[in-house]
């Protein structure tokens, strides 16, 4: 199903053709549309939009239709749609009925022999948590000082904002009649796994195909300095499960004698890391990288590391992060604390966690993991692994002409040269979309910056930042607008 409407009349007047003047006037509508892009992007903050199972999906088909209607309210797309598709099966194949949630999907045909562009950003957020750790209600935005702080001000809803303000200011400045195309994607579970995003992209193949595509979900260097992410890890989740016991024992009576599941799992958990607390996985790989400098001071400051816990791992600080593998235990179900009682565990689970460095399929670092377990598993302990999911990691060709221009863009709106980033964290996606579409550019641009916290209490967005990245943004659709 999907909601079609025909934007209305631009009314904006036609705008001079000087580039510098085009450019001027861009600069210009950013800088007078902000208080208003704030506001908006306020009232989107505003929707509680988790895609996760457990929460309401009224509120994410309410926060589409409301970005739907701001991008209806920009009067220069062909078509604006609220569209689902199926999910994805394990084998490929979609689940029997189910879809998945509304994305925002608007489309204006490019003329004159014009690039077109592709801009994505997702409108769900992360569940906000325990209500306690925020000092201010999640979903009421609210500045302090230079930032604004609510679930999802940042991530991803700031993003959605920059394409708005900056196709808006695109038309301040040359008018509703121009040449560029644009495809709008907005997707609504990018933050529950983006589950029906390869169906999406076959299914409106045609809608999204561009010359170059803009995902707005990353981060800049710090508040004075942008970037282009040009690398991101790919990431293999999993559940596994120890068993050592068919049933609980008394550990006074054979405890010495009989390994419980949580002996078991305590040893096997690590074997996965050295003394240093580097991966000690034979098959996960590295990626070679020279990174910027970042010292211990500044990773301490922007993690909350504890003054007498010391870092782990080897290399620089950056390449630990960017272009090393990782292995991290997220959650274990285990008798709690409150209700442990003497006895020898049956059977413990863990989720883990690990990302794959730049270079390396994940399909090939899930079975280097798998193969270390198997191998270390104590005492002949019997281990289930399932609920595995997997992620590419992605590298950037940064030669291509639309990169140049990014980066060109980035400088003029910022002051300062663009960094070539690495992030730690995956987007899995972008490998549907090299898939897709492998002749586009793909450029990861952000609006966070290191203090951001997005996916935890206190997420926020810096105003500054935000200012430049929409800047950014404009002058890069202008220039393009001009590309012969």
């Amino acid at each position: 199903m999907s909601d079609t409407t025909k934007t209305p009349p631009n009314t904006h007047s036609q705008a001079p053709q000087d580039q510098a003047q085009i450019e001027a006037a861009v600069r210009e509508s950013v800088e007078l549309d902000l208080p208003r892009t704030i506001a908006e992007l306020s009232a989107l903050v505003r929707i509680p939009s988790v895609a996760w199972s457990a929460f309401d999906p009224a509120h994410v088909a309410a926060s589409a239709e409301a970005v739907a209607e701001l991008v209806r309210e920009l009067g220069v797309f062909d078509t604006v749609e609220i569209k689902r598709a199926a999910i994805e099966g394990e084998a490929g194949d979609s689940d029997a009925g189910e879809l998945g949630q509304p994305a925002v999907l608007a489309t204006r045909a490019a003329r004159n022999g014009r690039p077109t562009v592709l801009l994505y950003a997702h409108h769900d957020v992360q569940p906000p948590g325990d209500d306690a750790d925020w000092d201010s209600e999640p979903y009421q935005p609210v500045v302090r000082g230079d930032r604004l702080y609510g679930r999802g001000a940042a991530d991803d809803k700031a993003g959605i904002m920059a394409h708005v303000a900056s196709v808006r200011s695109l038309i301040e400045a040359v008018g509703p009649d121009f040449d560029l195309g644009i495809a709008l994607f907005i997707e609504g579970e990018e933050e529950f796994g983006s589950r029906s995003f390869a169906n999406f992209l076959r299914d409106n193949r045609d809608a999204l195909a561009a010359d170059a595509i803009v995902v707005a979900d990353s981060s800049n260097w710090d508040i004075t300095t942008p970037a282009l992410t040009v690398a991101l890890r790919g990431n293999v989740t999993f559940k596994l499960t120890v068993r050592t016991l068919e049933h609980a024992s008394h550990s006074g009576m054979f405890g010495g004698a009989v390994p419980d599941a949580m002996l078991a799992t305590i040893r096997l958990l690590a074997t996965l890391h050295d003394a240093d607390g580097s991966v000690a996985v034979d098959g996960l790989r590295s990626h070679e990288t020279v990174t910027p400098e970042y010292s211990e001071e500044q990773l301490r400051a922007e993690t909350g590391l504890l003054p007498g816990v010391s870092p782990i791992g080897r290399g620089t600080i950056l390449s630990r992060i960017w272009a090393q593998p990782t292995v991290t235990v997220t959650g274990i179900d285990a008798p709690s604390v409150a209700n442990a009682s003497n006895t020898l565990s049956p059977v413990v689970s863990v989720r883990v966690s690990s990302r794959v460095a730049p270079g390396q399929p994940a399909s090939e670092a899930f079975a280097a993991i798998e193969a270390h377990l198997r191998a270390h598993a104590p005492w002949g302990a019997e281990l289930t692994i399932s609920e595995v999911d997997k992620g590419e990691a992605f590298l950037v060709d940064t030669s291509g002409w639309a990169v140049r221009e990014a980066k060109q863009a980035m400088a003029d709106a910022w002051g300062v040269d663009p960094v070539d980033t690495g992030i730690g964290g995956s987007i899995p996606f972008i490998s549907d979309l090299v898939r897709e579409f492998p002749a586009a550019e793909i450029l990861v641009t952000g609006v966070e910056d290191p203090d951001s916290r997005a996916h935890s209490p206190n997420e926020s967005l810096h105003l500054g930042v935000f200012k430049r990245a929409v800047l950014s943004e404009a002058l890069f659709l202008a220039r393009l607008n001009a590309r012969e």
